[in-house]
């Protein structure tokens, strides 16, 4: 029996059918809670009808290849690439092992065809803002399919049955992304993280349908990016020139790494605050304080009265935009420290010839402005992203309460700006108990506006900032945390249900801890991978 999953295009994942699936998360204390209708579906499907109709799939003779009418073939690095993972995935043990395929009985499903339907395959391009992740089940057997990381979610419907054999059930399904931008923020200055943590959160980062990777490279900190303009940055301002460093080669391996799987690699550089670390390889970039009338010896923010700064970052975002091929680069822009500011003589000079009075957010603003003029010029196409309201960007609301946050998010919607939410996602915060119910519940959409306004919310961002976090604690902290937040920004926003999410979740964080990545419990209990009994 052969199934056939139909694309449109290649870059994003999105969801096929459903099986009745126990990854065997088993709960021996509070809370007490019932199996999902869905199995372990993770992020759930808009819409989705069951069938309880089986086959089976056998290690030994299933195997998914291009179907004959795919406008893909073998010379489809994305999906062949793809094929492999998701068939170690699908059956671990037998690959493992190396056993050869044999021939199918009849009730098998032996193979899984992947067919592209769209002219343009897009094989070899990058993952966009605009890339379709739609797909529709229309009662075939599986279900036509955007996005070749659809075998993520083709992958959670295996499950073992009664007799340990894989099955699969045959289901309708219609589902999309309910946000364009459903990223996830890692901090590689406060603490630098070896190449392979990263490349093992982006692998995460699929299975649980995000496709942004947020990358707040450099901050006061360090500044382990390495510049082929300016190689002083890094040599000075790194924590160490050579083994704690991001070199040209591991920018393009991890962004190649995170094509392949659908997802975008935005890159931050923030300025004019966070940039002491910028500072140590740059002369004059920085500020000078004073103390009374003297030079203190000390640096603030990017000193925004000076041409040279402006030629500096032209030049510098020029060579970002080579490296980092998406269409957008965030520029950061809050929690500026005005004190340096108002120390400095010349500063206060040009504040009264710009007619600035002693409104320093004006000196900010204007910073701001002049900066994104000069970036732009200097890269044509490139968008902007950024903290602050005063840039002709796409704003990214971080701050506050619940109260004060979505207030913000009705003023900077009002105003008629696309905006991205982080503020309820900051997951370096920590409590003790059920607290990824807290990041479950809330929505970006959730403020008063109208529905242009709502329209204008293009998705939203999960963070992981690195004050006490590194490579020994950062994935178990992370997941499955952010998964919570992953199925806010997929599924509908009626899917509430912290009851059905659980009983999917732990199943999911099962299957990740199963795949190798060490996300941490949700509650007591164990998975069945971990014990088989006897």
């Amino acid at each position: 029996m052969i199934a056939t999953l139909k694309f449109t295009t290649l870059l994003l994942a999105v969801v096929v059918c459903w099986a009745t699936q126990d990854y065997g998360y088993k709960d021996v204390e509070e809370p007490t809670l019932g199996d999902s209708q869905y199995g372990s579906l993770w992020p759930l499907p808009q819409k989705v009808q069951m069938s309880t109709v089986a086959f089976k799939l056998s290690g030994a003779s299933f195997q998914i290849v291009d179907a004959k009418e795919s406008s893909s073939g073998a010379s489809c690095s994305l999906l062949q690439n793809a094929y492999r993972r998701y068939d170690e995935y699908i059956f671990p043990i037998s690959r493992m092992q190396g056993q050869n395929k044999k021939k199918a009985f009849a009730s098998d499903v032996s193979e899984l065809q992947v067919w592209i339907t769209s002219a343009d395959s897009e094989c070899d391009s990058y993952p966009s803002v605009t890339s379709d992740e739609s797909c529709e089940c229309p009662g075939m057997m599986f279900v036509f399919l955007v996005g070749a990381l659809s075998l993520e979610t083709f992958s959670q419907l295996v499950y073992d049955d009664e007799y340990g054999a894989k099955s699969i059930n045959r289901t309708e399904i219609q589902d999309f992304p309910r946000f364009a931008h459903r990223g996830l923020l890692l901090d590689t200055s406060r603490h630098f993280l070896p190449i392979k943590v990263i490349l093992a959160n982006l692998e995460a980062m699929a299975w649980n349908k995000f496709n942004v990777f947020h990358w707040h490279i450099v901050d006061d900190h360090s500044f382990p990016y390495m510049s082929r303009t300016f190689p002083q940055l890094s040599q000075q301002g790194a924590y160490h020139p050579y083994t704690h460093v991001y070199t040209p080669s591991d920018v393009k391996m991890i962004i190649e790494f995170a094509r392949l799987r659908g997802i975008r690699v935005v890159s931050e550089f923030d300025t004019p605050g966070h940039t002491q670390s910028w500072g140590k390889g740059q002369k004059d970039l920085l500020t000078p304080c004073y103390s009374g009338t003297s030079p203190s010896g000390s640096f603030g923010p990017v000193n925004p009265i000076l041409n040279t700064t402006y030629d500096f970052m032209t030049m510098f975002f020029k060579e970002v935009s080579t490296v980092f091929p998406d269409a957008y680069i965030h520029l950061g822009g809050d929690e500026v420290d005005f004190s340096c500011w108002k120390s400095n003589p010349d500063i206060q000079k040009f504040m009264a010839q710009q007619g600035f009075g002693t409104d320093y957010s004006k000196l900010e603003s204007f910073y701001i402005q002049r900066c994104v003029a000069s970036v732009r010029h200097g890269l044509k196409v490139k968008q902007m992203i950024s903290n602050s309201l005063k840039a002709d960007t796409l704003i990214h609301v971080w701050k506050g309460n619940q109260q004060q946050y979505q207030a913000e998010m009705a003023r900077v919607t009002a105003s008629g700006y696309q905006t991205l939410l982080s503020t309820p996602w900051y997951l370096n915060r920590i409590s003790y108990g059920q607290d990824w119910q807290a990041a479950y519940k809330a929505d970006p959409q959730d403020f008063n506006g109208t529905d242009a306004q709502k329209k204008l919310v293009v998705g939203g961002e999960a963070c992981l900032w690195g004050e006490f976090v590194d490579a020994t604690n950062l994935t178990p902290r992370l997941w499955p945390r952010a998964s919570a937040v992953g199925e806010r920004l997929w599924s509908d926003k009626d899917v509430k249900d912290t009851n059905d999410a659980y009983s999917r979740l732990i199943q999911h964080r099962c299957r990740m801890v199963q795949r190798g990545i060490p996300a941490e419990p949700l509650f007591t209990g164990y998975c069945a991978h971990e014990y088989k009994g006897v």
